[in-house]
């Protein structure tokens, strides 16, 4: 510490109300402390902390040693007896007990202004704690966010190397290979290191190269998915070429696909589905058949209008759930039932067009195998009219035991049990009013209930909309 070089000339004119003043301004907490280390005067710098502390636990005339926490009491001791010799102590924290509950944490320093009379002076540590828990918080929300996009990453890269699928990355710009998987390299001799050296236009004929820029420039220009059929240098082979734009870290890549012609994906699963999927092509239920990721393969119209899209190529290579339900959530509750059941039927949830308007409706799919290829067909019926036509309370009565598990995880536990006890309540009366020939004082007898109680459930329920005064049942 550093003391004023010359505070007799300086301060002397300082009397007893400014002293005090410079104390409570210079410090949070203020305590007057006499030779048993008894609190003999304090002062706040806030009401909000006077309340708290000195207003609440009355520490006029108490020991300071009996105004902190037990982990702070050898602190209290320890700062008393190092004021004592040194006439300052350090800085140390104290922690008081607060009667909203928790702790208050002060920083204390003790200074003996003459024999038998100290002087602790505080600092309130509280924001300086929320800051840190901030902190904290967002660093915790910083790492689960890393680990979250690391095992994205991971995914990405399993994925990529995995695909039966020859992909390429390339650089929008110049055109340069980035990077590309293990199924690209037998096809368009792009290997290691090799990747990055070479120019994605050198990997096809000479024939065919001009197609392939011009891909490129209608991608880049409209953003949108294209292909062609384009002949490799390597093999000779005609291929089908697929170019989607992305931006990595800002700057535009081309998803390449690169699929010999006879098993291009966009021609759609296999040749036994071909008449199956034309039947529901013109259909008024949407239809959509998804790989094992959920990405979709074909789309029929009436999934095209639901979605606001205008062509079927804006949904091909896109996840089913950036339309269905909450992402994340509804289309891997519908694959993992999938995959364990085979099929799920009237599955309830929403769907999204793309100008984000949701509409309600119900969810069919199937597993389908073709070899050993795994593929997903998904049938979406509208169910809006049907909603609005039924009574308003009895909407979710019917739910069966099957769909309330499948709303698991979509649906708090709160509401599938009102859900639930709605539809028992209900049953209960109805089979109530059944076994009295719908004599409603009998059926409140035999429920337990009185008659307005009754009234009032079978007007919740629908089941009357009339008031018990222009009953006749007596």
């Amino acid at each position: 510490m550093k003391h004023f070089k010359a505070p007799k000339k300086t301060l002397r004119e300082l009397d007893v109300e400014a002293a005090a003043t410079l104390i409570a301004v210079a410090s949070d907490v203020a305590l007057i402390l006499d030779d048993k280390a008894c609190i003999r005067d304090m002062a706040f710098s806030s009401s909000e902390l006077s309340r708290e502390l000195e207003q609440s636990l009355n520490w006029l005339g108490k020991a300071w040693l009996d105004t902190v926490t037990i982990e702070s009491r050898e602190k209290v001791s320890s700062m008393l007896a190092e004021a004592e010799e040194k006439t300052v102590s350090s800085w140390r924290q104290m922690n008081h007990p607060s009667p909203a509950g928790g702790d208050v944490p002060i920083l204390y320093s003790v200074v003996k202004v003459r024999p038998g009379h100290l002087v602790a002076l505080g600092r309130d540590l509280r924001p300086i704690a929320q800051l840190q828990q901030r902190l904290i918080e967002t660093q915790q929300s910083m790492e689960r966010d890393y680990s979250r996009l690391r095992h994205i990453e991971m995914r990405y890269r399993l994925l990529f190397d995995a695909s039966s699928e020859a992909l390429l990355i390339v650089d929008a710009g110049s055109l340069r290979v980035l990077e590309s998987n293990p199924a690209a390299a037998p096809m368009l001799d792009v290997r290691g290191k090799r990747a990055g050296s070479r120019n994605l236009l050198d990997m096809f004929d000479a024939a065919t190269r001009n197609g392939v820029q011009a891909l490129v420039n209608d991608v880049r220009a409209s953003g949108r998915p294209e292909s062609i059929q384009a002949k490799l240098v390597e093999t000779g082979e005609t291929m089908r070429v697929s170019a989607s734009l992305l931006r990595n870290e800002g700057v535009p890549v081309l998803l390449m696909r690169v699929l010999p012609v006879h098993t291009d994906s966009g021609e759609v699963v296999s040749r036994s589905k071909v008449g199956l999927l034309k039947l529901v092509e013109n259909g008024p239920d949407a239809a959509v058949v998804t790989d094992a990721e959920g990405r979709i393969l074909v789309a029929n119209a009436a999934f095209l209008d639901m979605a606001h899209l205008p062509t079927e190529q804006q949904a091909r290579g896109e996840t089913l759930d950036r339309w269905l339900g909450r992402p994340g959530i509804d289309l891997d509750v519908l694959i993992s039932s999938l995959r364990r059941h085979g099929n799920v039927r009237l599955f309830a949830t929403t769907l999204r067009s793309d100008g984000g308007t949701p509409a309600d409706v119900e969810v069919s799919a199937a597993k389908l195998l073709d070899g050993d290829q795994l593929y997903f067909g998904f049938t979406i019926r509208l169910v809006n009219r049907r909603v609005v036509s039924e009574q308003r309370g009895s909407g979710n009565m019917h739910r069966s035991g099957e769909q309330l598990k499948e709303l698991i995880g979509r649906v708090p536990l709160k509401e599938l049990v009102r859900d639930s006890t709605d539809m028992v309540e209900r049953l209960c009366i109805e089979a109530a009013l059944e076994l009295t020939n719908d004599n409603r004082a009998s059926a409140a007898e035999m429920l337990g209930l009185s008659r307005q109680s009754l009234y009032l459930k079978l007007r919740r329920h629908g089941l009357i909309d009339f008031s018990p005064d222009s009953d006749q049942d007596e």
